[in-house]
């Protein structure tokens, strides 16, 4: 719940009662005789008491301040009345006037309460007048406006004896009446706030009636205005583990903080449904919701309507409900049951007939006995079957009832104990139902990832529909017209990373995480078929270990990475369903904050007192509390400066905002920082101008008000198959939205084959290719959207035709587990007897027919010569076709006739892929491969012409590039090549990786959320971040966005902390282990190019690191407290990198390399060689080996090492020369070696290249040829691997072996 300004607990504070009149019209009834047991009154509005209640004499403090916290400047309580009419005393003093106060009367009313309807909801059954008193009742009520933001209140009905005064003397049957007639009227209290604080503002209201009872008949009013003067006092809670607590006597009012920013506040109790419901009922209510039914609870008890229907709001998180949402309707509201659209409402038990015999297509449900009905027109679809399966074990082992928590304690004499014991175990009962709940959530909605394109914002729903289980089918094809779900769509695309998307990653099973390595995206139904039929037992695999992989398994690294597509087994089945054990949101312990004591809150000068005293408790706690617990900080950062701001030190208040960067920028309140700009005064202003952090932090603070102006709507388009010619540009982006593939190289080969035959083009009947745009010989070739539908529908048919291909068990026993079988042969004639040829990503076998059986015909990588011949049949000749392999000495033989040109391309095709993969240790050229081969087949369906195979052979890239060149590896590159890694498997093009960094695992934490397993962190351009498992190299993380620029320099501090250097000047702070970015040091005033972190010299000193920034400045900075313990500033030109040796700071920069002192000033200075001076090379790396007293420098457009003696820092005493090396881009120490990478050249053409240098012997031990293009960034893991990243031409990882 995003809130704009400051505000307190207390919106308003409405009393509800009768008018003075009906009072004395119920008094003269009674003086005539009339027997009145129980009556029923008009209820209206007697006071309004709503912030600010206190204002400061003078006006110095200028307009934009409210010396509370307040949504709306200069607002009054009041009381309204009517003077002409008599007024009513009650026995507590209360005066009431029959007034109906709106607030067209008065603008000071809060403008999102409608004091017309209020009454009514506040006596839902009518205002009760009884000749004895009534126990006091609670019910809850949510106002909802039409933006949608909700207002949240608590009434209490209470009785209160009435005796009347009336003009002249009463007489009764003639005589005077001795004794005024006794009655008991209900009034009612409505505490409104904008926060569903339930459970605080019924104790809250709880404390004030025990006071309200025993208060003097004249004080009632100021009694209720000094209550809600101390509401409007307490401060909320930010998000995070920081509670607030107050006391009103007798009872402690605790504030629970939201968990995130992405939810209310949980403070009612979760469990109510499950003591109603069984399961079954709880997932027709909620399968009710996400379908947007017209639903109506029903109870007798008003206040388990409105609980009841928050906690369901609760459990279908992150989706929002987007319909009416009233849960409670008085008998004068019924009518708003015919509403035509969907809706959230609640109702009295007694209107149930009623209400189901008048009102059609609705879903009723009858809290008191747990039963959900629907009438014919409202029929509910079953939920799907595992997710549901999966959420009643769950619920099985719920611990729902409080008494057999506490059987074994004592009985204790201390009400606030016992009541914070219950808060306790409400607190952790309610985390584990939110757990499993998201649970429900995200096993439901897992596969609307595998059908999203983030490029352009296309979901594609029919294919969803298509890969869910046929009995899950209705239900989804309902949930996906919601509103509901087209806002959770949005998020989804806009990558939000809330709870749904981090218990999604982090229950991904490992095979689906091995499916990231692959190209995932290209057959969306096949993958999710794939899943569909994988063992339990197989669900989950181990993981590989908490150390690196053991890389000399080739299998390990080159297997497949789908699952077997053809199995038949139990429908309970990887669909990525957690089912055991269960997957808990991590919960942290919640700290308290308790208030000071209320002053008499209708005074000035006592407010501001209390200001103080806040403030200074809140000083107190951020001096003494752990720098490293940064969360908590910026928890008392954030409660500071709400203060600072309402009490007139907005000052004070932007320095408090502006810690937030460094401890949590998650809690940053952009808008009320908005709002404090906004209010300076400019002697304010004139001092942020002479302070640079503050004129940085507004700064920032304007820059992201432009940048929320300019974002997209957010709007998701559904896909949709062309319908007009599309241009290869067009033609891209609806590929990539189909989801077939998202290569754009691969796309236009397509649209060359798809567009053959341009000199032709007349000669084709029906469905033309292309058209020509301007003439015949025209430039722009075109797809015809009939030509684009066949093919869609073609690649469709062929992934459908392969599901249903049910394998023989004792074929299934011959394939690997996680084989796929992709295209399947009509039956044929072959040397091995007449049967189909099928077609994996590993292999060709024959299934035979009529003796059933199976018959390997080769692997691809054994493959030696595929060709077509002919074979005689009576006077015919039948085309044939020929494999040969090295396992075989006979050559297999089949008649494909028709299907032979085609199939000959398709093997040469993977044949040539897997060659590619096993030369280049890349699984990935095997995935591109098959892609192509199903293209083809696609494309010579679709296009049904005599120039098909030749369209199709426009997609046989990889038997292209074997036949025009050698695809030998060099020997030495490939025995020390292990394997290798695309981050940029999710876009649409190759990007550079820029850096690289390898984190290690923590033993004995690798927990449920993988935070202790050995991370590889991977930095593309645009500051996108994506992460793998080093224990596996699967995927983790896909795209973390830390800022929008170019990361420049990352460094692991003490496994807690990611520092990130951009050239945007921020350095960004990520926790490994909830993979959250939230923390900023913005102190540099230029890019960020280096970090180095200093080694303690004894466990008890302070971790320190340095950064520096490309004008020369560098700071040391001290990790625990993220403070600034020094800064200066070095005079060189482009400051490029810094490490630490020795104690001292070695600087990078262009034109030299210097060592530092601690304190900045120089100890000496190596300049660029004399053969390389001046432009166009500069430095680019440096290595310093201490104990041999030598510096190793590489410099840009110089094929060269230089080795210096740190005693003689003049000249190099030594230059190695790196053979066909043009310019040297980075290099790192590893062991004894120096790994240097390069742009080089390999057979005439431009390569990334590698070189190993001996440091002994300074020469050249290995030259690896290692990417296509230029080697950007090196990094070592744990001195067994090197890890490379290339260029944007190639945007690979590589992974060498050290020796």
């Amino acid at each position: 719940m995003a809130v704009n300004n400051p505000s307190g607990l207390l919106e308003a504070c409405v009393v509800v009662g009768p008018s003075s009149e009906s009072l004395k019209d119920l008094c003269q009834a009674q003086l005539q005789g009339k027997e009145i047991k129980h009556c029923s009154l008009e209820a209206e509005v007697l006071q309004v008491h709503a912030p600010p209640f206190v204002s400061k004499e003078s006006d110095t403090d200028g307009p934009g301040h409210a010396p509370a916290f307040s949504r709306v400047q200069k607002r009054r309580s009041f009381l309204k009345k009517k003077r002409e009419r008599p007024a009513v005393s009650s026995n507590n003093g209360t005066k009431t006037s029959d007034s109906t106060i709106s607030r067209a009367d008065d603008p000071t009313v809060p403008k999102d309460i409608d004091l017309i309807a209020l009454p009514q909801l506040c006596f839902p059954d009518g205002l009760i007048v009884a000749p004895e008193s009534q126990e006091d009742s609670y019910h809850f009520l949510v106002f909802t406006d039409v933006f949608g933001n909700q207002t949240h209140g608590v009434v209490v009905q209470y009785y209160k004896s009435l005796q009347f005064s009336l003009e002249g003397l009463m007489y009764q049957n003639g005589h005077r009446s001795s004794k005024p007639p006794r009655l008991y009227t209900a009034y009612g209290i409505c505490v409104i706030s904008k926060y569903p604080y339930y459970n605080a503002l019924r104790d809250c209201l709880s404390s004030f009636l025990v006071q309200l009872k025993t208060c003097r008949m004249d004080d009632f009013e100021e009694k209720v205005k000094e209550f809600s003067a101390k509401l409007a006092l307490v401060p909320i809670p930010p998000p995070g583990q920081l509670q607030v607590v107050f006391s009103l006597k007798p009872l402690q009012i605790v504030l629970p903080p939201r968990e995130d920013m992405d939810r209310p506040a949980v403070d009612l109790d979760l469990h109510l449904p499950f003591l109603c419901f069984r399961p079954e009922q709880i997932l027709q209510v909620i399968c009710s919701i996400l379908t947007e039914q017209r639903v109506v609870f029903l109870s007798t008890d008003w206040a388990r309507l409105t609980l009841v229907a928050e906690c369901f709001m609760f459990f279908i998180h992150p989706l929002c409900w987007q319909h009416p949402f009233v849960p409670i309707l008085s008998r004068q509201m019924l009518d708003f049951l015919m509403a035509p659209t969907a809706y959230l409402m609640g109702c009295h038990a007694h209107h149930f007939e009623e209400v189901a015999a008048e009102t059609e297509d609705l879903v009723l449900i009858d809290i008191d006995s747990g039963t959900v009905t629907s009438s014919c027109d409202a029929e509910l679809p079953d939920m799907p079957l595992i997710a549901t399966e999966c959420f009643k074990g769950r619920v099985e082992g719920l611990q729902l009832n409080y008494d057999l928590e506490v059987c074994w304690r004592g009985s204790s004499t201390d009400m606030n104990e016992l009541r914070a014991h219950r808060r306790q175990w409400q607190r952790k009962l309610n985390s584990e139902i939110l757990s499993v709940t998201l649970e429900l959530i995200v096993n439901i909605f897992r596969d609307v990832h595998d059908h999203l394109n983030y490029e352009h914002r296309v979901f594609n729903s029919e294919e969803f529909l298509k890969s869910q289980e046929t009995a899950d089918q209705a239900f989804y094809k309902k949930v996906l017209e919601t509103h509901i779900f087209h806002s959770f769509l949005r998020e989804r695309l806009s990558r939000k990373m809330d709870t749904f998307a981090r218990m999604e990653i982090n229950t991904r099973s490992e095979a689906y995480r091995l499916r990231t390595m692959s190209d995932s995206s290209r057959r969306p139904a096949m993958q999710e078929m794939t899943r569909k039929y994988v063992g339990l037992d197989n669900r989950l695999n181990k993981r590989l270990g908490m150390s690196l992989p053991n890389l000399a398994e080739d299998h390990s690294l080159t297997r497949p990475l789908r699952q077997l597509s053809l199995m038949k087994k139990s429908p309970l089945i990887d669909k990525g369903a957690t089912l055991s054990p269960g997957f808990k949101l991590p919960s942290k312990p919640v700290k308290t904050f308790k208030l000071p004591e209320f002053p008499p809150p209708l005074a000035f000068h006592y407010v501001q007192k209390y200001y103080c005293d806040l403030l200074n408790l809140l000083s107190e706690f951020i001096a003494t509390a752990n720098p490293q617990d940064s969360s908590l900080l910026a928890r008392y950062y954030y409660l500071r400066g709400l203060v600072s701001y309402v009490a007139g030190k907005r000052l004070e208040a932007l320095g408090d905002f502006q810690n937030l960067y460094r401890t949590d920028t998650d809690i940053f309140p952009m808008e009320l920082m908005r709002t404090v700009v906004d209010s300076l005064q400019e002697s304010e202003r004139s001092v942020v101008d002479r302070r640079p952090d503050l004129k940085r932090l507004i700064s920032r603070v304007k820059k992201s008000s432009e940048q929320a102006r300019l974002e997209d709507s957010g709007s998701v388009k559904k896909f949709e198959l062309p319908r007009t010619h599309m241009l290869q540009e067009d033609f891209v982006r609806r590929v990539q939205e189909s989801g077939i593939v998202k290569d754009q190289g691969t796309i236009s080969r397509l649209f060359d084959a798809l567009t053959v035959g341009v000199e032709s083009a007349a000669k084709l009947s029906a469905h033309s290719v292309f058209y020509l745009a301007t003439s015949p010989d025209g430039q722009q070739k075109q797809v015809d959207p009939e030509v684009f539908r066949d093919f869609y529908t073609i690649w469709k048919e062929t992934e459908a035709e392969a599901q249903d291909v049910d394998l023989p068990a004792y074929v299934l026993e011959r394939l690997d587990s996680d084989e796929c079988v992709y295209k399947l042969s009509s039956s044929v004639k072959t040397s091995h007897g007449v049967g189909k040829i099928a077609m994996t990503e590993r292999r060709l076998f024959l299934l035979t027919e009529g003796r059933p059986g199976y018959v390997e015909v080769a692997r691809f990588r054994d493959l030696e010569e595929v060709k077509i011949s002919s074979a005689p049949f009576l006077l015919l000749r039948i085309p044939s076709l020929k494999i040969k392999t090295s396992r075989r000495r006979e050559t297999f033989e089949a008649n494909l006739k028709y299907e032979c040109d085609l199939w000959h391309l398709m093997i040469k095709e993977m044949w040539a892929g897997r060659k590619m993969a096993d030369e280049h240790k890349d699984p990935q050229y095997v995935e591109q491969a098959l892609t192509n081969a199903l293209l083809m087949d696609a494309v010579v369906g679709c296009l049904q012409s005599q120039k098909a195979i030749f369209a199709a052979s426009k997609l046989a890239y990889f038997d292209r590039m074997k036949r025009e060149g050698p695809m030998m590896v060099p020997k030495t590159t490939s025995e020390t090549l292990k394997h290798k890694i695309n981050p940029c498997l999710n876009l649409p093009t190759p990007q550079a990786v820029d850096l690289l960094l390898y984190t290690p695992g923590e033993l004995g934490a690798a927990g449920s959320d993988g935070g202790g397993f050995p991370k590889l962190w991977c930095a593309l351009s645009g500051g996108k971040l994506v992460v793998f498992d080093a224990a596996s190299w699967s995927m983790q993380q896909n795209c973390i966005q830390v800022g929008t620029s170019r990361l420049n320099c990352m460094l692991g501090v003490d496994q807690q902390q990611l520092w990130i250097g951009s050239e945007d000047s921020v350095i960004y702070i990520i926790n490994p282990h909830s993979m959250a970015c939230n923390k900023q040091l913005t102190e540099h005033r230029a890019e960020v190019t280096g970090l180095a972190l200093e080694d303690r010299p004894d466990k008890y000193s302070p971790l320190v690191a340095y950064s520096c920034s490309a004008e020369g400045t560098v700071i040391m900075w001290e990790v625990a407290t993220l403070q600034v313990r020094r800064h200066f500033r070095l005079s060189c030109d482009g400051l490029q990198s810094l490490q630490i040796f020795g104690g001292r700071l070695w600087c990078c920069a262009l034109d030299c390399v210097m060592e530092v002192r601690r304190n900045g000033t120089l100890h000496r200075k190596v300049a660029l060689p004399d053969h390389l001076q001046g432009p166009p090379s500069f430095y680019s790396g440096f290595v310093v080996f201490h104990e041999r007293e030598q510096l190793w420098t590489s410099c840009t457009n110089a094929g060269e090492l230089c080795v210096w003696h740190l005693s003689d820092p003049k000249r190099p005493f030594q230059r190695i020369q790196l053979p066909d090396c043009a310019s040297v881009i980075c290099m790192i120490k590893v062991k004894n070696q120096i790994w240097v990478g390069c742009h080089g050249f390999s057979g005439g053409k431009a390569r990334g290249k590698i070189y190993v240098v001996d440091t002994e012997h300074h020469k050249v031990e290995k030259e690896l040829v290692a990417h296509s293009d230029s080697v950007q960034t090196l990094c070592s893991a744990e001195d067994r691997y090197v890890l490379s990243g290339a260029a944007g031409q190639d945007g690979k990882i590589a992974i060498w072996k050290v020796e």
